[in-house]
């Protein structure tokens, strides 16, 4: 924080936020939020992720302390994938994220026709 009480976003929080805060990450947390989850559950509940990026995805959320990796003996050995204290903090501003999208998209909306025209008429002078 700098003297006024603001938040400075330098590269670690950057990273931070580009890590828990990406496409996937966003859906994993969500599901997450509502109970624990085998790999392959994730991958029916989010069908457009790959193999590849929800593993990725998986082991960046670990590694930042958002989620455990469970491993459950049974046979065969299975592993389940849960949130943390610390994942469970986050719920509470990506809500607030979501209700702010949801409430400005039509302004989104009109700011990005109104651009796009403006970007049409200088493509074409």
């Amino acid at each position: 924080m700098d003297t006024a009480g603001e938040i400075r976003i330098d590269t670690a929080h950057r990273e931070l936020l580009d890590q828990v805060l990406d496409k996937w990450s966003l859906s994993v947390l969500n599901e997450l939020c509502e109970r624990p989850s085998r790999f392959n559950e994730l991958r029916r509940a989010i069908p457009a992720v790959t193999q590849k990026s929800l593993t990725a995805t998986l082991r960046r959320l670990e590694r930042n302390g958002v989620i455990e990796r469970m491993v459950i003996d049974t046979r065969p050995i299975a592993i389940e994938y849960r949130i943390t204290p610390l994942g469970k903090t986050l719920r509470q501003p990506v809500d607030v994220l979501l209700a702010w999208a949801a409430e400005h998209m039509p302004s989104i909306h009109r700011a990005r026709a109104a651009y796009d025209a403006r970007e049409d008429t200088a493509e074409l002078a």
